[in-house]
């Protein structure tokens, strides 16, 4: 059960965020008995989708009950959860303080941002509408699904031609619509090789059926029958937790992230980061191991921790 009752509590550890990647470090935080809370805003980025795809054992896997299950499991081995976002965080003498927005107080010795991160979608009408069921961006994700479709590649940034030419792989009927992102002309010759056609012209909106792309529509009126559109998001993490404790984000050409070290370490001493936070590419499997490998470092950390001062108190003995 969700523990709700939490007014001030002094932990091991809290994880802020409750996908993949947190719930994967919590429950190796939790095998290794330390106390541990989960804070989950639960808005998790792959909401819209319908199928988690990748995960050894769980193909095809609701997003929903996958989470669910992790959730389940990390309560087996004792680790709390609140759900609520958390509204403030700093500094404390033994460790950090983070406060959420019902009025929650926790502090904890070491904290992990498994936050996520945001799809900032192409703003043409349709798009958002249908993104995570006919609008994709990853072809591992959810490219298989679509294979042998009739798909557009909806140029927006330099990733265009490679997303283009990975969806190729998938169907012999994929199209670049230049929207406002003409390849150049090394791209143009490439995709010109594979027999991918190139559409000039601006895209106005996407013709659909409740979440199924039925059409492209250029700003001149011209229409190109689809079946799945592709784009390319701007990926932004979700930073703002690591911002407060005066850390600074890493620019990417498709966006920004936390950038860490050795199992997520980051520059702030006592804080971790894993999964999309961090690596913007991660999938689902990827963001669960890479919580729980900051879960068994920060578990390290901690062990380390612990035996120094049982070290120096039996100096003074």
């Amino acid at each position: 059960m969700t523990s709700n009752n939490l007014s001030k509590d002094h932990v091991d550890v809290v994880v802020i965020g409750g996908g993949s990647a947190g719930l994967g470090a919590a429950i190796a935080l939790g095998r290794s008995l330390r106390s541990v809370v989960v804070v989950d805003a639960g808005r998790p980025r792959n909401a819209p989708s319908d199928h988690a795809h990748n995960v050894l054992g769980r193909e095809g896997i609701s997003p929903v009950e996958l989470v669910a299950a992790g959730r389940a499991e990390a309560i087996a081995y004792g680790v709390r959860f609140v759900d609520d976002a958390v509204s403030e965080a700093t500094r404390a003498a033994d460790g950090f303080s983070i406060a959420t927005a019902s009025g929650r107080e926790i502090v904890a010795r070491r904290l992990i941002l498994a936050t996520g991160l945001v799809d900032v979608l192409p703003e043409v009408d349709g798009v958002a509408q249908c993104w995570g069921k006919t609008v994709l961006h990853c072809p591992y994700c959810h490219g298989y699904e679509v294979r042998g479709q009739c798909i557009g590649i909806l140029a927006t940034g330099p990733m265009a031609t490679h997303q283009a030419l990975l969806f190729n792989q998938l169907s012999d009927d994929v199209t670049v619509f230049a929207h406002t992102a003409t390849p150049d002309v090394e791209s143009l010759k490439q995709l010109a090789a594979l027999g991918i056609p190139v559409v000039e012209g601006e895209v106005s909106r996407l013709d659909r059926e409740g979440t199924e792309v039925r059409a492209v529509v250029l700003a001149d009126g011209a229409e190109y029958p689809l079946d799945a559109v592709v784009v390319g998001p701007k990926f932004e993490a979700r930073a703002q937790v690591y911002e407060w404790l005066g850390g600074e984000v890493t620019e990417h050409p498709m966006g920004y992230f936390v950038e860490t070290g050795l199992m997520g370490k980051t520059p702030i001493d006592g804080v971790w980061a894993a999964g999309n936070i961090a690596d913007l590419s991660a999938m689902v499997s990827v963001s669960s191991g890479a919580g729980v490998m900051a879960g068994a470092a920060v578990n390290a950390d901690l062990v380390a921790e612990d035996a120094a001062t049982a070290l120096e108190l039996a100096a003074v003995r």
